[in-house]
């Protein structure tokens, strides 16, 4: 028999050789097998002259399946765990690859179980197309193995499209055959037959039609059949609907088996939200998510503790529940975000990111890149499907990464959320919807998520981007949409300004309209803060000061200028005839004839409807459930006859420290020894601490400066607090004009909270100028980083009794 051997590579048999005409650098040859016997039967020899030939081999070892070469063979081993989740197990995998250079020789375990482990053959898919171009890159030639019969075009096509060789190996009556599907840049009539194996390990071609017949009819080809896309998904689900159709109290061991098994595809692997899952949801719950999703993969925090928030209402608190919009959100599966890393090139991009002292490189760039992305073409069919179910209502796409969310990890405002009005022809809402998805996935490379997630030890972590879509709440006003109330609401009250006031009944901070002014406010307006046992109590001491700090601007969506929009409070009461005046706003009590001025104070909502205790049992039940404070995102619409709905969109644990009672020592301190004292505005758990520096903003000075002048301060403070002292750990005291973290530098100092983190008590100086006055910051992204980073907020407002600054210390 001839002997073909291209650069010295050869697969250690020369009859396959020659049927495959040669083995050259850089080929990744792929082994449909029907047994782990048959794969390893390839494998012996190939391995055995990789090693006679003295080139490094090295084995990849994850599967289940008996070790395909032993310990003592001479091969390199190195054993990882799949289940640690797709992207640690492919670095890990690429960093092996490229510490051994050109020319190696590699043998996998069978990728089959890959698809097991992370529930889908498109992250299989998304594993060779990694793996194989690099592997090709360096030379080298390898050995994998796929399970006949089991996977979808999701795994074969892009696997078939990137390999050099796909061959199918397959017995007929006890002989072995060998079947050429792929073979790249190679030549010969008798390649694509069918080859018998035969015992002196020559190859055989099978010429004859009956033979052929007869072996290809015994082979178990599954035939074209109808569109298998979702394959291991439809298996799964398959089993899911026998379980729930059978007799009540039959198949419990199969039931709980199947459901965690869903939890863990479709929701989360998290451990804190299992028990939580376990308790409240129910396999029902997740089988009618597979008909809301696009693509597969789970669903992400978000949307996990949305659906977990209401159906710990729905199993405790009936009442409440029934007071809850129904929601019908669509879920793009985070297997979606990896396939569009993959096949539009950006993964390289995803993977630097990994690296803290590289991970902000070229980030504008690499965002750019992200919006320039496609997707697949199943993808945009459903996407053009979810458009058809929405129909013309205005939408909000929002991120909903696996660690979003979560236990210990908030991502407060890190990630985009977009908004599409949703209206116009079918082509430009198709437009608006994927560039909300791109504007989404893009955001994850943006520094603020990046440095987030860098300073919590979270570069390596497997974050993949799952995308929330929902039906915006609200309803039209003329040209405008938006709900009548949203906001958010704290189970735990941080912020307590009066000896009245209940921490632990919770808080609520309300607006009218979208509540992206409860999350992200503007700087030159106001909101409603609601201590929920205590709701007439307010900060202002007369309606003077109840006009000067209450909400003035609205943000709503106006459809007929397809954008969103921040308008005047009293431009859409002049516009709209309909409103909810009376339940919204409080008029001042003069005498005399003319238009009576009206604050935004909610006042009727909140004293003259069960709202307020409606919101407290809520946040009470969560509370109880999570074991854990919450913090959640809502809107309520406003119906006839003083009722309402509220739409709950967001639950999460907050992530706040001591809460137990803390006794403070009784403090004697000579006034002359007095450096600040602040009451009322105060956010954070009491503390007894010993400030090691100050760091302080000579308001007098700062308001002199020009705008850009102020953004050199703000970079420096940045600097001063990445040079902070770690060992011995210091406490540091911020001290400054207007308001920390502001994107109007004419009212406080623009810091990015990056800039700002390593602080333990940061102080807001009510001194820019006299209408200047904090809008306490609950439940916005800034304070929620400042609350999971523990640390005191206090506003000092010199003029007023009980606040004091000692000008002269500084």
């Amino acid at each position: 028999m001839k002997e073909i051997l291209i650069n010295g590579f050869t697969t250690g048999l020369p009859g396959l050789d020659e049927v495959i005409r040669g083995v050259a650098a850089g080929d990744n040859i792929v082994w449909k097998v029907d047994n782990m016997e048959d794969y390893r039967a390839l494998v012996i020899p190939y391995a055995q002259a990789a090693r006679a030939d003295g080139r490094k081999l090295v084995y990849f070892r994850f599967a289940s399946h008996d070790q395909l070469l032993d310990d003592d063979f001479g091969a390199e081993v190195f054993r990882f765990d799949p289940h640690h989740g797709f992207e640690p197990f492919i670095n890990a995998i690429r960093q092996v690859i490229g510490e051994h250079g050109t020319g190696a020789h590699y043998v996998f375990d069978c990728l089959s179980e890959l698809a097991d482990i992370w529930c889908s053959d498109e992250m299989l898919g998304n594993f060779f197309m990694l793996a194989c171009p690099y592997l090709y890159e360096l030379e080298t030639v390898t050995y994998f193995a796929l399970a006949q019969k089991t996977h979808s075009s999701f795994a074969l096509k892009p696997i078939t499209e990137t390999t050099q060789f796909m061959l199918d190996v397959f017995r007929h009556k006890e002989q072995l055959y060998i079947r050429p599907i792929k073979v790249q840049y190679r030549a010969g009539s008798v390649m694509n037959l069918i080859h018998r194996w035969s015992s002196d390990d020559t190859f055989e071609a099978v010429t004859e039609s009956s033979a052929i017949s007869e072996i290809m009819l015994s082979s178990g080809w599954t035939g074209l059949g109808e569109d298998r896309r979702f394959d291991f998904w439809k298996h799964m689900f398959a089993q899911a609907e026998a379980v729930v159709d059978a007799p009540d109290g039959a198949n419990m061991q199969p039931r709980k088996f199947i459901f965690q098994r869903l939890v863990n595809m479709v929701l989360t692997r998290e451990k804190e939200m299992l028990p939580l899952i376990k308790k409240y949801m129910r396999i029902e719950d997740i089988l009618e998510l597979r008909h809301r999703m696009v693509g597969v993969g789970r669903i992400g925090g978000k949307a996990v503790g949305m659906l977990v928030a209401r159906a710990i209402l729905r199993h405790d608190d009936e009442e409440t529940s029934q007071l809850l919009e129904a929601h019908d959100s669509f879920y793009i599966g985070s297997d979606v975000y990896y396939t569009y890393l993959v096949r539009n090139g950006l993964w390289p991009y995803r993977a630097k990111q990994r690296d803290p002292n590289h991970f902000l490189e070229n980030q504008e760039e690499i965002q750019q890149r992200f919006m320039e992305g496609d997707f697949t073409d199943y993808n945009l069919e459903q996407f053009d499907e979810m458009l058809d179910y929405f129909g013309w209502s205005p939408l909000v796409v929002r991120s909903s990464s696996l660690l979003e969310d979560s236990y210990g990890n908030m991502f407060a405002g890190q990630y985009e959320s977009c908004f599409c009005v949703n209206q116009g022809s079918r082509e430009e809402r198709l437009k608006q919807l994927i560039n909300a998805v791109r504007h989404i996935y893009a955001s994850t490379m943006n520094k603020k998520a990046l440095s987030y997630r860098a300073r919590r030890g979270m570069l390596d972590q497997d974050e993949q981007m799952a995308v929330l879509v929902m039906r915006v709440s609200g309803s039209s006003h003329g040209p405008h949409f938006y709900p009548h109330l949203a906001g958010v609401g704290f189970s735990f009250n941080p912020y307590v300004w009066h000896e009245s006031i209940d921490p632990k009944a919770g808080v609520i901070r309300l607006v009218f309209g979208l509540g992206t002014r409860a999350v992200d406010p503007a700087d030159d307006d106001h909101t409603r803060i609601v201590a929920l046992n205590a709701p007439t109590r307010r900060p202002e001491s007369n309606f003077d000061q109840v006009m000067m700090r209450s909400q003035r601007r609205v943000d709503y969506i106006d459809l007929a200028k397809n954008e969103l929009v921040s308008g005047w409070f009293h431009d859409l009461v002049k516009a709209e005839h309909n409103l909810p005046l009376d339940r919204v706003t409080t008029a001042e009590r003069i005498s005399g004839a003319g238009e009576k001025p009206r604050a935004l104070t909610f006042d009727h909502v909140l004293t003259k409807s069960p709202f307020t205790e409606d919101m407290r049992r809520m946040l009470q039940a969560l509370e109880e459930a999570y074991q854990n404070p919450v913090d959640i995102e809502f809107t309520c619409n406003l119906l006839e006859d003083n009722k309402y709905c509220i739409n709950l969109v967001q639950c999460r644990p907050l992530q706040i420290q001591g809460l137990g009672q803390i006794e403070m020592p009784e403090l004697d301190i000579k006034a002359d020894d007095l450096i600040i004292e602040a009451r009322g505005a105060v956010i954070g758990c009491s503390r007894m601490a010993e400030v090691d520096r100050f760091v302080y903003i000579m308001p007098s000075e700062f308001g002199k400066l020009t705008i850009s002048e102020r953004y050199e301060i703000a970079r420096l403070i940045g600097e001063i607090n990445r040079a902070k002292e770690e060992n011995p750990p210091e406490t540091v005291m911020l001290l400054g004009p207007g308001r920390w973290g502001t994107k109007s530098p004419e009212l406080g100092i623009p810091v990015n909270f990056s800039e700002i983190n390593k602080a333990n008590i940061l102080c807001e100086i009510v001194a820019m100028h006299e209408n200047l006055v904090p809008d306490v910051s609950l439940g916005t992204h800034f304070l929620s980083e400042l609350v999971e980073n523990n640390m005191l907020y206090l506003a000092l407002f010199p003029s007023q009794k009980h606040n004091y600054w000692c000008h002269r210390f500084f």
